[in-house]
């Protein structure tokens, strides 16, 4: 039951910080005994690396659609540009589903 500082993130996520101070139970210097508890929560006005990456793939994702709505008002010229940015919009939302998921999983294993 060593004590360690708490960093939650604005998205509501939150990472173990720095160790803080040793519990009864362990007494070797340097060494924790492996349960954590906080000491004290910091907030941090940032999202998580994990949201970050999400919000930077839907953003790709809103620009390949603007691209798309553009090149089919422009006329049926670019349907090869099209085709890739369809399927660039499919890896985008495979990539955004498994950053979703793999936050779920973080929040669930707690």
């Amino acid at each position: 039951m060593c004590f360690f500082d708490q960093h939650r993130f604005a998205c509501g996520d939150w990472k173990w910080g720095h160790f803080r101070q040793h519990c009864n139970r362990e007494y070797r210097t340097g060494e924790t005994c492996g349960m954590k508890l906080i000491m004290q929560t910091v907030p941090v006005s940032q999202k998580c690396k994990l949201c970050d990456k999400i919000d930077t793939k839907q953003r790709r994702r809103s620009a390949e659609e603007d691209r798309i709505s553009r090149w089919k008002r422009e006329g049926g010229k670019f349907r090869a540009s099209i085709d890739r940015s369809y399927d660039m919009i499919k890896s985008l939302d495979r990539e955004i589903y498994e950053l979703r998921s793999e936050r779920m999983r973080k929040l669930q294993a707690v």
